[in-house]
């Protein structure tokens, strides 16, 4: 048996594999690749050699540079300003929205960009009052799309490019793939708008992402948050130090609710007040600032509850709702509105059993909700804490309801630094990835964890264990025979070629990830552009389009995986819209790419 024939056996196992879907597709690559390995097609440094690769670093730099722009309230930003266009029609809403999606998939991949809208197009959708399901799967085509417009808007770009200049080729620019690209995401946005609600079906999921987009209101209403709460600190020299804090007499028009120690443990009506403790009152501003001004406290805290919202929440502050569980250790704590904890959140209502307990204090019991503001980084501690448990994640909620938060701009500087790195093709495209997810995480856009946690291992670990697949097809001879069947099934006819080609690449994209049915058939495109006498940039520009032409199936991209459970789509669900997008795609691509890139 010839090195071709078993080169091309291991590949028809693994695509078996693939569309079995009963194994994570790393596990199927890695075993890929071990089979290559066995079968004497590659050496034992060249099968491990993929994830070294530069094609694989540079994706995994896109991840971590997807999440700064994420985690600064970027893509919320982009969201905000979709929904606030109020008296613009339905179909301007959706193809902005489209527009977005496909522009932040040309710097963050289509899986980074339909991940960060998926939370905006819902938004919009209950906007618009259209049902999700008409409009996700457009989202993820969208992306697809957006993909078309830069160089690092997909590994499968990143492919390409390489495969032109290992082929004696100049490579491809930054933004020539933009070309292609913008009638690309034209017409699929097009598409996706006006054929979406005909052939998607009308679902409704309850696996759809949260919509805080209301939070601010809804947690002033339910909570019943209203102005005139105020923390005064006791400072040294202020008439109230040593007096028991059931003593304090207050002026008219005050209340007095409660105090509390530098721990932020409540003092006891008898207890003496000592410099450092707090004093919580209610009332008008006016009176708790004369008041603090003849008793020498400091206003430390005005309870920020305004009916609209206020600065409920900013680019600095939170709030979480929050739930004494049973066995928690906080069970018999006196707490009351105004309270500033030792973790620096201050408690801003308790509820029991559906009840406002208003400003008296209150003995924490099993169930009791509780209303905490702070800083983003306490609130957010909140979720490592084992004392209580969280309403909602505080992340998810900062990222829909803070746009452009404070480490918004170093990300977009870090941004904007890394695409001018890569236009102008100065360092290589990994070079330049490493660059801006390191200034990511040096200018504290990210932790180094979040950076880890960013990166989806599963998808290096697919395309490092494939990279051997290509090799192989290309050094056995398996490209020559794939490639002379094809040639021989399109003649010599350059356009038939492309259709053939593109069709092939399609079909097997649909079942086998981009990335990778992209790493199986450039080595055997390349062969059959020199078999017809066809230029390979022609036909590398086509792999590209026919490479992200993933829509039939939901287990084409991770982008259609995404929106899949949240929309309630089923695996029959994708080829109606699908095939009339790949149609198109098609018929695209065969009228413009000979024009800019000559057969």
């Amino acid at each position: 048996m010839t090195d071709a024939t078993i080169t091309l056996l291991v590949l028809a196992g693994s695509i078996v594999l693939f569309v079995w879907n009963r194994w994570p597709v790393g596990l199927v690559a890695v075993i890929t690749a071990f089979a290559l390995l066995v079968t004497g097609q590659v050496g034992p440094e060249r099968v491990v050699a993929g994830f070294g690769d530069p094609v694989v670093v540079f994706l995994a730099t896109l991840f971590v540079i997807s999440a700064g722009l994420e985690e600064t309230g970027v893509t919320a930003w982009a969201g905000e300003r979709l929904t606030r266009a109020d008296g613009v029609g339905r179909a301007r809403i959706v193809l902005a929205l489209l527009g977005v999606c496909a522009a932040l998939a040309a710097v963050i991949t289509p899986n980074g960009a339909t991940a960060a809208m998926l939370p905006v197009a819902v938004v919009v959708a209950r906007r618009v009052d259209v049902l999700p399901s008409r409009l996700l799967l457009p989202l993820a085509f969208a992306a697809s799309a957006g993909a078309m417009l830069t160089l690092s808007g997909s590994v499968v770009n990143v492919i390409v490019s390489d495969a032109s200049r290992g082929a004696g080729g100049p490579g491809f620019g930054y933004f020539e793939f933009a070309l292609v690209g913008v009638p690309l995401v034209a017409v699929t946005a097009v598409i996706g708008v006006w054929l979406g609600p005909r052939l998607l079906p009308e679902r409704t999921s309850a696996l759809l992402p949260p919509d805080f987009s209301t939070y601010r209101s809804t947690v002033t209403q339910h909570y019943g948050l209203s102005g005139g709460v105020f923390r005064l600190g006791v400072r040294p020299g202020s008439s109230v130090v040593g007096s028991a804090f059931a003593g304090v007499v207050m002026p008219d028009g005050l209340e007095l609710v409660g105090a509390h120690d530098v721990a932020g443990l409540g003092v006891t009506e008898r207890q003496a007040l000592q410099v450092g403790d707090s004093i919580v009152v209610a009332g008008a501003r006016t009176d708790a600032e004369r008041f603090a001004s003849t008793s020498a406290l400091d206003l430390e805290m005005v309870a920020l509850s305004a009916p609209d919202g206020g600065p409920l929440l900013s680019r600095d502050q939170g709030v979480a709702e929050v739930v004494v569980p049973p066995r928690s250790p906080l069970r018999g704590l006196s707490v009351f509105p105004g309270m500033r904890r030792a973790s620096g959140l201050t408690i801003l209502a308790v509820r029991r059993l559906g009840q406002d307990r208003g400003l008296r204090p209150t003995a924490l019991e099993q169930g009791d909700a509780l209303l905490v503001h702070g800083g983003w980084p306490a609130v957010e501690a909140l979720s490592h804490d084992r004392e209580l448990l969280l309403v909602d994640q505080p992340d998810a909620v900062r990222r829909q309801v803070v746009p452009l938060g404070s480490r918004a701009g170093r990300a977009l500087a870090v941004l904007a630094a890394t695409v001018a790195l890569l236009a102008s093709g100065v360092v290589a495209p990994a070079v330049a990835g490493l660059a801006g997810a390191a200034a990511m995480v040096g200018l504290r856009v990210l932790t180094s964890d979040q950076a880890y946690r960013a990166v989806s291992w599963q998808t290096v670990v697919l395309i490092g264990a494939l990279i051997p697949m290509s090799e192989a097809i290309r050094a056995s001879g398996a490209a020559d025979i794939v490639a002379d069947v094809i040639v021989a099934a399109g003649g010599r006819q350059p356009y038939v070629l492309l259709v053939v080609l593109f069709l092939v690449t399609a079909v097997l994209g649909q079942v086998v990830s981009n990335t990778a049915t992209t790493l199986i058939m450039v080595p055997i495109a390349l062969v059959a552009a020199q078999t017809a006498n066809v230029p390979a940039q022609p036909v590398l520009m086509l792999m590209a389009v026919a490479g992200a032409a993933s829509f039939l199936t939901p287990i084409a991209t991770p982008a259609n995986m995404m929106v899949m459970e949240p929309a309630g789509y089923r695996f029959g669900d994708y080829w109606r819209l699908g095939l009339v997008m790949m149609l198109a795609w098609l018929a695209i691509t065969l009228l413009l790419v000979p024009v800019f890139w000559p057969l």
